[in-house]
């Protein structure tokens, strides 16, 4: 390579990108009553703002692999940082809620680029050893994002206009955007790859009818022709695309990974772990706000000190695993998630703040034990030629699991509000409609931390299966050599 890397500034400018990627794609997190209400939409409407976020990056980030092959570091970086500029300035100006959720998904292209790749840089130019323990650092920056963004959302919706929560970005982006054209440099060498055009088709068409078959099921029922029709062409397509890469020579996500047992066992977890976190992170604020009348302010700062706990344990839990391996850490962290999960399935009217802000706190503990340990131990099991097609899958997973954990979950919130309200106004005649429904909210969210609870559960017993050996499948391999 002819350019010299300076590894920590490399690191420092990708991890600033995806800190205020991260903001963005946190900052609605308490405020989706605040667009409902203002827009006049339905709950499942108003929870694409989110999930067609993260269905966007999970549809494109099975082209990392294809991508880093054909484009440069900076070039893929600054992608990324511009989609975060364009989606944030037609989401501050829009006039409408399809607007905005344009605005949305123009964004969410940088988060499809922004978190693959840095995670191929950093196991592309750290070894094992020191990758746990980098990528907490990574992770210390974006969970910080993910903290402050709920908080933030809050005060600017107290004080401001709702347009400067993407507005506001703007000047930091740009300073970021300069920084990575000063500074960037390419860690490997670029080739002509050919891209799959129908791969790329049955991907799209598979992910999309995937997740709109769970967000429709929550105001249509599951058992609805419509919802079994999209979750039939999933499916189908799905299919299509996984033949089709395991007989393609260079496909766009070689799936050969999946033979790995540690890493089948590792996205395992990590797509159930995914869902739970983003589910709470959808389902608690709209409890507060619709349950409990909370403001996004309120929730952002009852949200604030976990977010913060999160964060800095990152960095101390990527030691952990470094020093320690998966199996211990994981089981750590979900024995910490489970009980608070359990604690959410009894909410009421008259839980106290300080219940909440309590549970709240050790869940992000314990969460700061699994997400960015198994992302980083997702490809620690990964040989280094594969660990583009590793990125690129684990995240693709990550994303997918988001949107399907938080479509599944207000589905679940949403069919069951309108159960409990119908039969709530059944057994008393005098109730009113608002505090029937008030009533049926709160029930609802309890049902959801059930699943969730669920979800964690089995997650545990497949942290107990999984190796206690902490080399990876190349280091195997050279040693048999």
């Amino acid at each position: 390579m002819e350019k010299k890397i300076n590894k920590k500034l490399l690191v420092t400018v990708l991890t600033l990108g995806g800190f205020f990627t991260t903001i963005n794609q946190s900052i609605l997190n308490v405020s989706l009553s605040y667009f409902k209400d203002m827009f006049d939409v339905s709950s499942t409407a108003v929870q694409w703002l989110t999930t067609g976020f993260m269905l966007v990056s999970g549809v494109l980030i099975p082209l990392m692999a294809y991508l880093m092959k054909r484009f440069t570091t900076r070039q893929l970086f600054m992608v990324a940082m511009f989609s975060l500029l364009i989606g944030g300035l037609i989401s501050g100006i829009a006039g409408n809620f399809y607007l905005l959720l344009f605005g949305r998904l123009i964004t969410s292209i940088g988060a499809a680029i922004l978190m693959p790749l840095t995670m191929s840089i950093v196991t592309i130019i750290y070894p094992k050893e020191k990758r746990g323990t980098i990528m907490g650092i990574v992770g210390l920056a974006i969970i910080f994002g993910a903290a402050l963004a709920p908080t933030l959302s809050g005060f600017i919706l107290y004080d401001f206009s709702w347009r400067w929560l993407f507005l506001g970005l703007t000047p930091f982006v740009l300073l970021t955007i300069w920084l990575g054209y000063r500074s960037l440099v390419n860690v490997s060498e670029t080739e002509k790859a050919k891209l799959d055009i129908k791969s790329v088709i049955y991907s799209t068409i598979g992910l999309i009818a995937l997740l709109y078959s769970f967000s429709a099921a929550g105001g249509r029922g599951w058992y609805n022709p419509f919802v079994i029709t999209l979750l039939t062409i999933s499916i189908v397509f799905i299919v299509l695309f996984c033949s089709r890469q395991l007989k393609m020579k260079d496909p766009l996500l070689n799936l050969s990974i999946f033979k790995i047992k540690a890493y089948r066992m590792v996205t395992g977890i990590m797509f159930l772990v995914t869902m739970i976190t983003y589910a709470d992170m959808i389902i608690l604020p709209l409890y507060l706000a619709e349950g409990r009348d909370f403001t996004p302010l309120d929730a952002g700062l009852l949200l604030f000190p976990g977010a913060i706990a999160n964060a800095v344990l990152s960095p101390f839990t990527g030691k952990l695993l470094d020093k320690f391996g998966a199996k211990i850490v994981f089981t750590i962290g979900l024995v910490i998630m489970i009980p608070c999960l359990w604690a959410a399935t009894d909410l009421s009217a008259s839980t106290t703040i300080t219940f909440l802000a309590v549970r709240t706190l050790f869940l992000r503990i314990g969460i700061s034990f699994l997400m960015m340990p198994l992302m980083t131990e997702s490809l620690n099991t990964l040989p280094k030629h594969l660990v583009d097609h590793g990125s690129a899958m684990t995240n693709t997973l990550r994303q997918v699991s988001a949107a399907i954990g938080t479509a599944l979950i207000i589905a679940i919130y949403t069919s069951h509000t309108n159960v409990y309200t119908k039969k709530l106004l059944d057994l008393d005649d005098s109730l009113s409609n608002t505090n029937a429904g008030i009533r049926a909210l709160i029930h609802s969210a309890d049902d959801t931390y059930y699943y969730m609870t669920l979800m964690a559960v089995l997650a545990l017993l497949l942290t107990l299966f999984l190796p206690k050996n902490k080399k990876t499948t190349e280091e195997n391999k050279e040693e048999k050599e």
